[in-house]
C-alpha cells in the first residue's frame, strides 16, 4: 500500500472548541492540510431533505483531498473513494485485527506444488452489466502486470504464468515462491472486467480516468461534483445470496474535506456518520457527551495504521556511523512527541518498530537487550565513545575529526503535526549534543531530495499495515540501492545478510509462524544493531464515529463488529467493506 494516508492536522481553533464544549459545531476559517491540498471545506450534507434521504445515506469525509478525479482501480494512491471496495473487489479480504483471510471472489486457493498456486473462484458472480464474472477476468487483470506502468509490474519477475483450467479455475506457476508477497496480492489486487478493459493502451489502462466504473461490489457511481462523491447502492451484489451479507446504506456520500474544523463541526452536527480525518482534541468529545465515538474509548482512541520512522542518509557522515545513528536514538524524546504534539492520539512505536498487530513477530529478547528509549545521557556517552566532542564549547558535538555537524531533519510543509514533531527532535537532539534543525520544504521538494538521496534526515511513513511485515522489512532493507529511491530504503543502507534475510522471510509460509519469528528475530538484532532508522510512533487509523444514524460500528466494547472502521483507499479490503455490512439504521434515523 503506497499512498501516505494523508492528514487533516492544523491546530485546532480555539473557537471550535469551545463551540464542541457548548455542544455546537461551527467551523472557523479552514487551514490546509497536513498531507496538502487546496484550502477549504464541504459544504454540510443537509440534515434530512435534498436528493439523499438522511436515513438511507451514509456520510463519510478523511480520504478525499481534492474533486473526484478518477475511477481507476489500478491507481491506487488517488482514485475516488470507494473505487476499490465498493465497485471493484478483490479475490481474498485480509482481516488485520485477526490476521484471517476471507475468501471473497475467490471460493479457495491452495499451493498446489512447490512453484503452483491453484485459485478457485467463485460461481454465480456477474459483473454490474450482467456479464459473468470467469477465470478470464482474474487472468487478464494479473496480465496487465506486464505493463512497464502498473505498479504491481514487479511481480512478474517471479511469476511465470497465469492460465485457465476452466471457466472458475485458474493456476498460477512461478520462478520463485515467494509466499508472503503473494498472500498480499490476493487481497490486495482489483480485478477489473476484460470485456471492457481488453484493448486498452497502456497509457489508457494507466491514466484512463474509467468514467462510470462497472465492478462486482455492492455498489455503483450515481455521480460526483467538486466536493463529494456518490455511491448508490446495487440491486444483485453477489455476496448477498452467497453469503448472506448485505449493506444497508442505500447510498455512501463521501465528502472532500480539507478542513479539519469543518470536519469536526459536521461530526458535531450529525452531518458526518464516519470522519476518517485527524482530528485534534477529538478525545475531549469523546470524554464528553457529544456522541462521537472512536475505536477505543481510551488512549491511543484509534486502531494503529503505520509506523513513522525516521530515516538516517546512510551514505553522508556522520550518518553512516552506527554509533552515531544510536546516539540520535537514545536523544529523541517521542514521550512529549506522542503526549504533546498528538495529545496521547498516537502510540510510541515498540524499538522494533512492528505495529500492534504483528506483535507476535516482535522478539521482546532482542528489543530489551538491544532497543533503545529516550536517556540523553546514554546519547551522550555514546557519542563520546565514538569520539563526538563538543570542542568549541558551544553544546554541540563536533565529528572525531573536528569537523562541525549541522544536520537538517526534513518534513513536509503544512503537515503541521509532523513539523511540531520534528521540532521536539531537534530540540531533544540539541540537548543531547547533536545539531539537528527541522526543515520545511514543499512536498514535492521533499520528495525529490529524498528519492536523490540529497538528504539529512527525514521522516516517513509510506508502508501500512498489511498482512505481513515483510512489507517492512523490504522498506528498510532492499537492495541494490538505485540512483532515484522511490518506494523503498531511503537511508540508502546497505546491508546484504538484512537484505538475504528478507528475501528468506518472503518465501516462509504465512502460516509457519515460528519459522516467520526466526527471520524476523534475526532482522531486528541487525536493525537495532545498526540502526539505519528509527522508529517513533505508530500513526492512528483515524475514525470517529456517531450512531444518530448508523449504528453498530466497529470497537474494542463487547459484542461490537473489529473490522476496521474507516474507507481510506485500500482499506475496504482489509475490514472496511465488511464493516459497511454489519451496520444497522439507528432507531428514528
Amino acid at each position: 500500500m503506497r499512498n501516505r494516508t494523508r492528514f487533516l492536522i492544523p491546530v485546532l481553533a480555539a473557537g471550535l472548541l469551545s463551540a464542541a464544549c457548548s455542544g455546537g459545531g461551527g467551523s472557523s476559517t479552514p487551514t490546509g492540510p497536513a498531507g496538502g491540498g487546496a484550502g477549504g471545506g464541504a459544504a454540510a450534507p443537509a440534515g434530512g431533505s435534498g436528493a439523499f434521504p438522511r436515513n438511507e445515506t451514509l456520510y463519510t469525509s478523511g480520504t478525499q483531498w481534492g474533486p473526484p478525479a478518477n475511477w481507476n482501480p489500478l491507481r491506487e494512491w488517488d482514485f475516488a473513494t470507494g473505487t476499490k471496495g465498493l465497485v471493484y473487489e478483490t479475490l481474498f479480504m485480509y482481516d488485520p485485527n485477526t490476521d484471517k483471510f476471507t475468501p471473497w471472489l475467490a471460493e479457495s486457493g491452495d499451493w498446489t506444488g512447490e512453484l503452483e498456486y491453484t485459485l478457485k473462484l467463485r460461481k454465480g458472480i456477474t459483473w454490474a452489466d450482467g456479464k459473468p464474472f470467469t477465470a478470464d477476468d482474474v487472468i487478464f487483470t494479473f496480465e496487465l502486470g506486464k505493463m512497464e506502468t502498473v505498479p504491481y509490474h514487479p511481480l512478474w519477475d517471479w511469476m511465470k504464468s497465469a492460465e485457465k483450467v476452466d471457466d472458475y479455475t485458474v493456476k498460477f506457476t512461478f520462478t520463485t515462491a515467494n509466499y508472503q508477497e503473494w498472500a498480499n496480492h490476493l487481497y490486495s489486487r482489483a480485478i477489473v472486467p476484460k470485456h471492457l478493459w481488453e484493448g486498452r493502451s497502456e497509457d489508457e489502462v494507466m491514466n484512463g480516468v474509467n468514467e462510470k466504473p462497472v465492478g462486482t461490489g455492492p455498489y455503483a457511481y450515481q455521480s460526483h461534483d467538486q466536493d463529494r462523491m456518490v455511491w448508490v447502492k446495487r440491486d444483485g451484489w453477489w455476496a448477498t445470496k452467497a453469503l448472506n451479507k448485505d449493506v444497508k446504506p442505500k447510498y455512501i456520500v463521501d465528502i472532500v474535506n480539507s478542513s479539519n474544523e469543518v470536519a469536526m463541526g459536521l461530526l458535531l452536527q450529525k452531518g458526518l456518520d464516519l470522519s476518517n480525518n485527524f482530528l485534534p482534541g477529538i478525545a475531549n468529545l469523546v470524554k464528553g457527551n457529544f456522541g462521537i465515538e472512536t475505536y477505543y474509548d481510551q488512549p491511543p482512541y484509534m486502531l494503529s495504521a503505520n509506523t513513522t520512522w525516521m530515516w538516517f542518509n546512510t551514505a553522508k557522515k556522520p550518518m553512516d556511523d552506527k554509533e552515531f545513528r544510536k546516539a540520535v536514538a537514545y536523544a529523541i524524546d517521542t514521550k512529549k512527541i506522542v503526549e504533546g504534539v498528538y495529545g496521547n492520539l498516537v502510540k510510541a512505536s515498540d524499538p522494533s518498530g512492528l505495529l500492534p498487530q504483528w506483535d507476535k513477530y516482535v522478539d521482546k529478547n532482542v528489543t530489551s537487550t538491544l532497543g533503545f528509549s529516550y536517556n540523553p545521557d546514554k546519547a551522550k556517552q555514546l557519542l563520546a565513545d565514538a569520539g563526538y566532542k563538543d570542542r568549541n564549547g558551544d553544546g554541540l558535538v563536533e565529528s572525531p575529526s573536528g569537523g562541525k555537524i549541522s544536520l537538517k531533519l526534513i518534513v513536509p510543509a503544512g503537515w503541521t503535526d509532523w513539523m511540531e514533531a520534528a521540532r521536539v527532535i531537534s530540540s531533544s537532539a540539541k540537548a543531547a549534543g547533536i545539531d539537528i534543525e527541522a526543515d520545511f520544504p514543499d512536498y514535492n521538494a521533499l520528495v525529490d531530495v529524498r528519492n536523490q538521496g540529497k538528504f539529512d534526515l527525514v521522516l516517513n511513513n509510506d508502508k501500512q499495515l498489511a498482512n505481513t511485515p515483510w512489507l517492512y522489512y523490504d522498506y528498510l532493507f532492499r537492495l541494490p540501492v538505485q540512483k532515484l529511491q522511490s518506494t523503498t530504503n531511503y537511508g540508502r543502507y546497505e546491508n546484504k545478510r538484512a537484505w538475504e534475510l528478507t528475501q528468506q522471510l518472503d518465501q516462509v509460509k504465512p502460516e509457519d509462524v515460528e519459522g516467520m519469528k526466526k527471520v524476523t528475530s534475526e532482522l531486528q538484532k541487525i536493525q537495532l544493531e545498526d540502526m539505519p532508522v528509527v522508529p517513533l510512533w505508530y500513526n492512528g487509523l483515524w475514525s470517529q464515529t456517531t450512531n444518530s444514524v448508523w449504528k453498530n460500528w466497529p470497537s474494542s466494547a463487547p459484542n461490537t463488529p473489529k473490522y476496521p472502521p474507516t474507507v481510506w483507499r485500500n482499506w475496504l479490503e482489509m475490514g472496511g467493506t465488511l464493516m459497511l455490512t454489519e451496520l444497522q439504521p439507528a432507531s428514528g434515523g
